[in-house]
């Protein structure tokens, strides 16, 4: 018996999928990388993006139509909304809540056990039940780089995001299990690890009274590297620039292992459209924690996210955009043009700003990005980084990886025995995003 496995959006749902995978294999399915060869076939959804639900609905229907031929259970789980979730009632077989996952094998034995009945009361999307979830072992998808989730769900509620719709209110994973997990996979050899949620830097508030906060958390990562004493880096997404303290950029200054890269998400560069976002931080809180981050770790790297074409969003707002990404100097923005999200709030106001208008912001904060990454990519020239190795490169002789601020390397070998590890990189040239280099021995 053969399974197939589709995780569409954040890093939060491919972790989810390698617990997904061990508990599929754990009834003796084979995992097989052909859709058509699969008798289980499963999506990973993300309601929060509109091409990624499309893309759900483009499957699904194309695995209908193959049930005339062959036997084929489908299932979904992931961050899905409750209008989605009621359409999914008529195209899969299973539908079911990520805290859920160990229920997975009863619910295949009895073949599509969930039912309108089971969103009663509307869409439950507690969280009371996630450390079942969380107490499956994941069945990684490398064996030098992996997800540890330390939270899920999100409090925020900003205007645009459905998140708080799809994955509850915010419960922090007992700090003892993620510094086992940390610590194992360092025993095992893994080279770089991600601490995931929806909000990382407000781990904690939930549990006041029995758990640790986050740069305690950090701390204690911290101090697996100092016992451990191998070289690895540990990177954390996604923080809220509300919740960032002097206190963890501290941290992260003080222990190597704590990866010298910051994403920071922003949004807009405009007060007045933060506001309209809920996103509860001003522009001069932003400031505040990159003059922290330039002071204490002046050779860390800095990424965003950014939205264009926000509802209600002015020339004269977006033009204070630009400015904040020339002021901020970002190595990497994802830059998001904004469309209205069922479930959120925002989707209740028009879309006022023309899909036409977003494409052009969008090209233009691009080529904004494209200079204070290409800035900052000369400036790496002539000097060696430690480089993780990950893949070979699309060129034919040649081997791609990530620096610890993870900018994009690559360089002339043809030893993928050096896949998975951390080598030194002569930089002898660069572009916009990336730098190539010479392996040194």
């Amino acid at each position: 018996m053969k399974y197939h496995l589709i995780s569409l959006g954040c890093q939060m749902n491919a972790s989810d999928g390698e617990r997904v995978r061990t508990v599929i294999e754990q009834m003796g399915y084979t995992y097989t990388e052909q859709e058509e060869d699969a008798n289980l076939i499963g999506i990973l959804a993300c309601s929060v993006r509109q091409n990624a639900i499309d893309k759900v609905y483009s499957k699904i229907h194309k695995w209908n139509k193959w049930k005339n031929k062959t036997n084929l259970i489908t299932f979904v789980s992931g961050c899905v909304l409750p209008s989605d979730h009621e359409k999914f009632l008529k195209l899969f077989d299973i539908i079911f809540k990520m805290k859920d996952l160990p229920n997975l094998p009863e619910m295949i034995q009895q073949y599509g056990i969930t039912t309108p009945n089971g969103i009663q009361n509307g869409y439950d999307v507690q969280n009371d039940q996630i450390a079942e979830f969380w107490n499956v072992k994941p069945d990684y998808a490398s064996d030098f780089e992996a997800f540890v989730p330390i939270q899920n769900g999100c409090d925020k509620f900003c205007s645009f995001c459905a998140v708080p719709y799809t994955r509850g209110r915010e419960v922090s994973r007992p700090s003892v299990e993620i510094i086992n997990e940390v610590r194992s996979l360092v025993e095992r050899g893994y080279k770089s690890i991600t601490l995931l949620g929806q909000n990382v830097n407000s781990y904690g508030l939930d549990k006041p009274d029995t758990e640790i906060m986050f740069p305690e958390l950090l701390r204690q990562v911290g101090e697996i590297g100092n016992e451990m004493g191998t070289e690895f880096w540990v990177y954390f997404t996604s923080p809220h620039p509300r919740d960032m303290t002097d206190e963890v950029i501290e941290v992260i200054s003080q222990y190597k292992c704590l990866a010298k890269q910051i994403h920071l998400p922003l949004q807009s560069g405009d007060d007045k459209l933060l506001i309209a976002m809920n996103r509860k931080h001003g522009l001069e809180k932003y400031r505040q924690s990159v003059s922290t981050i330039r002071r204490l770790i002046p050779e860390a790297t800095l990424f965003t996210d950014i939205i264009v074409g926000f509802t209600g969003e002015t020339d004269e707002q977006f033009d204070a955009t630009r400015a904040a990404m020339k002021e901020f100097d970002f190595n990497m923005a994802y830059i998001a043009k904004y469309s209205p999200r069922p479930g959120a709030l925002s989707h209740r106001w028009f879309d006022s700003i023309p899909l036409e208008t977003k494409k052009d912001r969008h090209q233009v904060l691009t080529q904004d990005l494209k200079l204070s990454s290409r800035s900052y990519n000369d400036s790496m020239i002539d000097k060696t980084y430690r480089v993780l190795v990950r893949a070979a490169a699309k060129h034919d002789g040649y081997l791609a990886g990530l620096t610890e601020g993870k900018i994009n390397v690559r360089f002339l070998s043809d030893n993928t025995d050096l896949i998975g590890q951390i080598v030194n990189v002569k930089i002898k040239s660069a572009i916009a995003f990336s730098v190539e280099g010479d392996l040194i021995a």
